[in-house]
């Protein structure tokens, strides 16, 4: 299904080019605009994202490479430790802007043999004009955490921003002490 999809957006594409629809502008996007916006602003809300519509794949990473807007980046305590992660729904925000074709599916989950953790595996797919690629990632949670959503959903939704971060968005998180 995701392919035909992507298959679909890059029909809708070549009709934009074609001038069929020449009164529709696509919006161009930018880490500026986004920071106007403290990164999702409704007036983002209400455009249809389209700057990574037809781009060749290089171009889709060397936006989603760029670093992330500190307005997205939330903190959190765990163990007596801080730190900082991007939200799954605003992971999913960014690649919706920068990469509009890109799809995400559960590979797996996975119950530990003693039922006390739960892995989910998680795969991102980027649709460019020249190619398509993929990341995986998992992750994993204690099945007794008692914090907001239930063990799977938590897990996923670290499988997918590490997936994410497997194609570049928020890795600059990962070596900021580095830096």
């Amino acid at each position: 299904m995701a392919a035909s999809l992507g298959l679909r957006l890059k029909a809708a594409t070549s009709t934009l080019r074609s001038g069929a629809a020449a009164t529709l502008r696509p919006r161009t996007w930018s880490w500026e605009t986004a920071k106007r916006c403290r990164g999702f602003c409704s007036e983002a809300e209400n455009d249809v994202p389209t700057s990574g519509i037809g781009r060749p794949l290089a171009k889709i990473l060397k936006e989603l490479n760029k670093k992330v807007p500190d307005s997205a980046i939330k903190t959190r305590v765990e163990d007596g430790f801080s730190m900082k992660y991007i939200p799954w729904h605003t992971v999913n925000r960014i690649m919706n802007l920068h990469a509009p074709e890109w799809s995400g599916e559960v590979r797996s989950v996975t119950y530990s043999p003693d039922g006390n953790t739960v892995t989910v595996a998680y795969r991102v797919t980027l649709y460019g004009t020249d190619a398509e690629i993929y990341r995986e990632s998992t992750g994993t949670t204690s099945v007794n955490d008692k914090g907001y959503g239930d063990p799977v959903q938590k897990a996923e939704a670290m499988a997918f921003r590490r997936a994410c971060a497997r194609l570049g968005l928020g890795l600059h998180l990962y070596h900021e002490d580095a830096l």
